[in-house]
């Protein structure tokens, strides 16, 4: 059964401005090591960074409550299968609050703009 859905859009450049404006502080907020290493491999990092946060907030809506609650940032990190398939992981409250529920995520790359869908299924 669906619990929520929530999709979000983001301006890559809006994302490449608050990072090379705070980028060590922007960061370590908003991102996992591991979703960082992922994205500053790549040759436009700026887009993956945008597409993370794009997956974040599209979770924060699927769960109804927005960023309101005992969660943070970097409770939702993306992180890629071996072929490419965006996954999420949730860490802190967030894991107790979905309990066995799974989180199915898509993006999608423009030029200019990232989206993102995300889809809670109760299990």
């Amino acid at each position: 059964m669906i619990r929520g859905i929530g999709i979000d859009i983001v301006d890559a450049g809006r994302i490449r401005r608050l990072v090379e404006a705070e980028e060590q502080r922007f960061l370590e907020k908003v991102f996992t090591r591991t979703e960082i290493a992922y994205c500053n491999a790549k040759q436009n990092r700026y887009q993956h960074f945008a597409a993370r946060f794009a997956a974040k907030e599209a979770v924060s809506k699927a769960l109804a409550t927005g960023w309101a609650g005992d969660f943070r940032w970097k409770d939702i990190e993306v992180t890629n299968d071996v072929s490419g398939l965006p996954r999420i992981s949730v860490h802190g409250r967030l894991r107790e609050l979905l309990g066995s529920a799974r989180i199915l995520v898509s993006l999608s790359h423009a030029d200019t703009h990232v989206v993102a869908m995300a889809v809670i299924e109760d299990s």
